[in-house]
């Protein structure tokens, strides 16, 4: 019999029986203990939820939308199975440690074909009829039935906006998700939208633009992971962290811990005191040469950060320089279905251009040091970077001093 689990986000989820045994694997137990948000829980003490959870929920909203698309019961048991699964190759604290892997090649936790191929999943998958290849080409993107998993209407992406939001208390994050998957239809083209869910699909471009800077962008959950990912460079400077992405947050943090690194031991117990580095400068991009900093190469960083050390007279590893990337643009590649006709959803949408420049606007150079010597950092900083200063102050801050 199918197994009914209370959720705080969308009540009872329903675990089609196949799906059952997968529940019990090491592989998807594993997502017990990786936090949903890294360390946002340093930012909002709410934000404790976990990769499990969401991978059910991400299951849950997928068979809603297979039973709107009117799929067979095969394809329905295979995007489930996709749903519940799309996680498993996260490593500690989500994306954080996927940061770090990749420094040392090419690595995306959306390649979990290996883990399909272990005996305790592939049997079950095969007793299910379920081919291990089609589960990991959707959640890869490469498959007719990608978009469930992987597009820009995804049940990954509903359910993560409604989750975040929801255990953060930050309310940006809100959409209809029922809404909207019941005008979602399936074309030869591939997944569009009823011109009734336009509404539903432009609240959820509005929750990913605004829990960018207030939840997942916010400079303290990136002060965090920039602290955690020097650990991790010092850790396994001249090795791999092929095998760390196995484990889990405690593991994880345990093994940093006990490092014989000083540097990877000295930034995990502030991670877990919160004695974190704080803002020396925080720039946005029409402070800073936009086209020298997006085209610097790792070592190029590197340089940049030992030369701000340098002119503030401080040991390296008192300086961070975090120069994220510039958020990718927005695109909705979905059709509307207007009458009889398909026609493109930014065709009859003018949101996106705006959300697109309020992305752009959010992006932030930061330079983060301990307490003490913050004001060093800053004057280092600026006359290595050649930062200019804020001159208007009618809005955001272009930079902060602490």
């Amino acid at each position: 019999m199918p197994k009914q689990i209370k959720d705080p986000v969308h009540g009872y989820i329903e675990v089609p029986t196949p799906l059952l045994p997968l529940l019990d694997t090491e592989a998807v137990q594993r997502l017990h203990h990786i936090k949903q948000l890294g360390f946002s829980y340093l930012v909002y003490p709410g934000a404790n939820h976990t990769r499990f959870e969401h991978s059910l929920g991400a299951m849950h909203l997928a068979s809603l939308l297979a039973k709107q698309l009117d799929l067979d019961p095969d394809d329905t048991l295979l995007v489930c199975t996709a749903a519940l699964l799309h996680d498993i190759g996260h490593g500690p604290y989500s994306h954080a440690s996927e940061k770090l892997r990749a420094e040392y090649g090419t690595f995306s936790h959306d390649n979990i074909r290996p883990i399909l191929t272990t005996p305790e999943i592939a049997d079950i998958l095969e007793e299910n009829g379920t081919s291990p290849d089609e589960v990991a080409d959707i959640v890869a993107g490469n498959h007719r039935l990608a978009e469930i998993i992987h597009g820009d209407l995804d049940v990954d992406r509903m359910d993560y906006l409604l989750r975040d939001a929801h255990y953060t208390g930050v309310p940006y994050g809100t959409l209809d998700a029922g809404r909207l998957i019941q005008s979602l239809i399936l074309t030869d083209g591939g997944l569009a939208i009823k011109e009734s869910g336009i509404s539903a699909a432009e609240s959820l471009l509005i929750a990913r633009t605004l829990m960018g800077p207030s939840v997942y962008f916010h400079h303290v959950g990136r002060i965090a992971e920039e602290m955690f990912l020097m650990a991790g460079r010092s850790h396994f400077a001249g090795t791999s962290p092929e095998s760390f992405m196995k484990m889990d947050d405690v593991t994880g943090t345990a093994l940093l811990l006990n490092s014989t690194s000083a540097v990877s031991k000295e930034m995990m117990k502030r991670i877990w005191k919160r004695d974190l580095y704080k803002r020396a400068v925080y720039a946005g991009r029409e402070l800073v040469d936009m086209n020298r900093l997006s085209s610097l190469r790792a070592d190029e960083k590197k340089r940049l950060r030992q030369a701000i050390a340098e002119t503030a007279g401080v040991p390296e590893e008192k300086i961070i320089l975090d120069i994220p990337p510039l958020r990718k643009e927005m695109h909705m590649n979905v059709q509307v279905q207007n009458h009889h006709d398909l026609v493109a959803f930014e065709e009859i949408i003018p949101l996106l251009p705006m959300m697109n420049a309020a992305r752009q606007g959010q992006w932030r150079l930061g330079i983060y040091a301990p307490s003490e010597i913050l004001e060093k950092a800053a004057d280092a900083s600026r006359e290595v970077l050649s930062i200019r200063r804020a001159t208007k102050q009618n809005k955001l801050p272009g930079i902060i001093i602490e």
